[in-house]
């Protein structure tokens, strides 16, 4: 199924999934949620899932360094030989991350997810020792969605996200992920403990605005639990 790049990725319009995934990861290695190759983010448009190359620096990827998975596939093997696009002459394999990102298409009907390993991702998950992550009356909850696709929360909702054991292999994370999911149907995102966070939304900007608000408030929550404040008035 392999056709000419070119057809693909090479786009003028600044908002093709190609172009948009390496403005977008230069901003977030900018916030130091990519830094060290690691992280990523994936846009599904219509049969096309655009996803980013796995071991990279992502400040510099290339529209042409874009994997272009086809969707849906069967489940649980999104690595499969049935892709639009490879990357074998440049010596790039697609993101380690992509069985996990396929957890929000197939349980969310995400169109977008994004993997950071922010270290305020990190710090929740250690001082939240138990198996979820919460606070309330903040005002960046409004900027999250029931379940990551749904309606908007408000300030009086109270945010709770599982928190799943790390792996040493990425991939093995999709199951746990995945049960996590289910288990907590309004989380828009999962932690991964002394790893990071994966986080999805309907698409790239819902995403983005998302994986933003928490940010701040696995921030502000590691922040106020250093202090000795409660993260939660209910």
């Amino acid at each position: 199924m392999e056709q000419n790049p070119d057809s693909l990725v090479i786009s003028s319009d600044p908002l093709h999934p190609a172009n948009l995934i390496p403005d977008l990861c230069r901003s977030f290695y900018q916030l130091g949620w990519v830094t060290g190759t690691g992280g990523g983010i994936c846009i599904r448009q219509g049969d096309k899932v655009f996803i980013a190359p796995s071991g990279v620096q992502k400040e510099r990827i290339e529209p042409t360094h874009i994997f272009v998975l086809p969707y849906p596939q069967p489940p649980p093997s999104p690595h499969t030989d049935r892709v639009f696009l490879r990357r074998p002459t440049l010596n790039l394999k697609e993101s380690a991350c992509t069985p996990l990102f396929w957890n929000s298409f197939h349980l969310k009907n995400a169109g977008s997810c994004i993997h950071t390993h922010s270290q305020h991702a990190v710090m929740a998950t250690l001082l939240w020792t138990g198996p979820t992550f919460t606070i309330s009356h903040q005002e960046m909850i409004k900027g999250i969605r029931l379940g990551g696709t749904g309606a908007a929360l408000s300030y009086l909702d109270t945010l709770e996200l599982p928190i799943i054991e790390n792996t040493p292999n990425e991939e093995d994370l999709k199951d746990s992920m995945g049960e996590a999911m289910v288990k907590y149907p309004n989380a828009p995102g999962v932690l991964v403990r002394r790893h990071g966070v994966y986080i999805w939304g309907l698409d790239w900007e819902k995403a983005k605005t998302q994986t933003e608000c928490l940010d701040y408030l696995f921030e502000i929550g590691v922040k106020m639990k250093l202090a000795g404040l409660p993260t939660s008035l209910v």
